[in-house]
C-alpha cells in the first residue's frame, strides 16, 4: 500500500530523473569529474597519490581523457534535456559537448594562471598563511575561487544545471555561495569566508578582498525581472569587511574603496572611500587618501 502510494506520487507529481528518458546530470558523477578537474588544474595537491615527475605526463593524459569522457556525456544530458520539448540532432549537440568540453581543457593553462594570482592574493593578504601552497591546500575561499572559475566557463558557454552544481557543491563543502555567472576579475582574495554571497549579475574588479559574512546581492525583484543586473558592482582594490551587505544592480563602489564590518549599502560611493559605522547606529563616509609613488 504504501508503496503504491509512493509509485502514484512519481507519476502525479514528477521529479523523477528516469535513465530512459531524457534524464539530468549526476550529481555524483559532477563531483568526481570537479575532483579530476582539480588534479588537472594542480597535480598532487588533491589526491591521495603523489605522482613523480616521469609519471605526470601519463597521469595527466588520463587525467585529461576521464575529464572529456565522463563531462561531455553530463553535458550531453543537459543539453538534450533543455530541448526536451522540441525536435534535436543527436550528431549536433554531441559535437557541440566535445568542443565545449575541448575547449574547457584547453583553457586549464589560463586557469592555472588566474587560479595561482588568486593564490597569492590571498596568501599576501593573510598575516595567517605561510604560504600559497598553504592556501590551496586548505583555504576554503581559495576552494571556491576555484570551482566558479570552471563553473564560469560553462555558464559562459550557455550549458544548464552543471555550473550550479558545481557551485553549490563547493558551497556545501566551505559555506561561500559564487554564483557562476557572477564576473570577478583577477587576484581576488575571499578571507575566512563562510557566509560570503555573490549574485549571478556581481561583477567585481582585480585585486578585491571579501571576509565572510559579505554579501554582494539584489532587492526581491519579479521573475520576469532576472535577466536584468541585480547585483552591485565592485571596482578594482575594494575590501569590504565582515558582515557587510551591498544591494542593487545599479550599486556601484568605487576602487580602492573601504567598506567596514556590518554595514548596509544600497547606493553608490565614489573611488577612495571609507564607509563605517559609528556609535553603532550611523553610517559614516570619509575619503581615503591615497599616495601615487609612481
Amino acid at each position: 500500500m504504501c508503496v503504491k502510494a509512493i509509485l502514484e506520487s512519481y507519476e502525479t507529481l514528477g521529479f523523477v530523473n528516469k535513465i530512459d528518458e531524457h534524464h539530468f546530470p549526476s550529481r555524483e558523477s559532477i563531483n568526481q569529474i570537479l575532483i579530476f578537474l582539480k588534479e588537472l588544474l594542480f597535480p598532487g595537491f588533491f589526491n591521495e597519490k603523489i605522482s613523480t615527475v616521469k609519471d605526470i605526463p601519463d597521469i595527466t593524459e588520463q587525467r585529461v581523457s576521464f575529464i572529456i569522457d565522463r563531462l561531455v556525456e553530463e553535458v550531453y544530458k543537459c543539453l538534450a534535456w533543455e530541448k526536451k520539448e522540441t525536435p534535436y540532432d543527436k550528431d549536433s549537440i554531441n559535437e557541440q559537448c566535445y568542443k565545449i568540453v575541448y575547449a574547457l581543457i584547453q583553457e586549464v593553462p589560463l586557469l592555472r594562471s588566474k587560479l595561482k594570482k588568486d593564490a597569492i592574493s590571498i596568501s599576501s593578504g593573510d598575516p595567517a598563511a605561510n604560504n600559497i601552497t598553504e592556501v590551496v591546500l586548505a583555504y576554503p575561499g581559495f576552494q571556491a575561487i576555484l570551482v566558479y572559475r570552471i563553473a564560469h566557463f560553462l555558464y559562459n558557454h550557455k550549458i544548464p544545471l552543471i555550473p550550479r552544481l558545481m557551485s553549490e557543491i563547493v558551497h556545501g563543502d566551505t559555506g561561500i555561495d559564487i554564483h557562476p555567472g557572477a564576473k570577478i576579475g583577477e587576484s581576488f582574495c575571499i578571507d575566512h569566508g563562510t557566509g560570503v554571497v555573490i549574485g549571478e549579475t556581481t561583477v567585481i574588479g582585480d585585486n578585491v578582498k571579501l571576509y565572510q559574512g559579505v554579501t554582494l546581492g539584489a532587492f526581491s525583484v519579479p521573475k520576469n525581472n532576472s535577466n536584468i543586473k541585480r547585483h552591485p558592482t565592485i571596482k578594482d582594490g575594494v575590501t569590504i569587511y565582515a558582515g557587510s551587505t551591498i544591494l542593487g544592480g545599479e550599486t556601484i563602489i568605487g576602487a580602492n574603496s573601504v567598506i567596514g564590518g556590518n554595514v548596509w549599502l544600497t547606493d553608490s560611493i565614489e573611488k577612495n572611500t571609507k564607509v563605517y559605522l559609528s556609535d553603532h547606529y550611523r553610517r559614516v563616509e570619509k575619503k581615503v587618501i591615497k599616495v601615487n609613488n609612481d
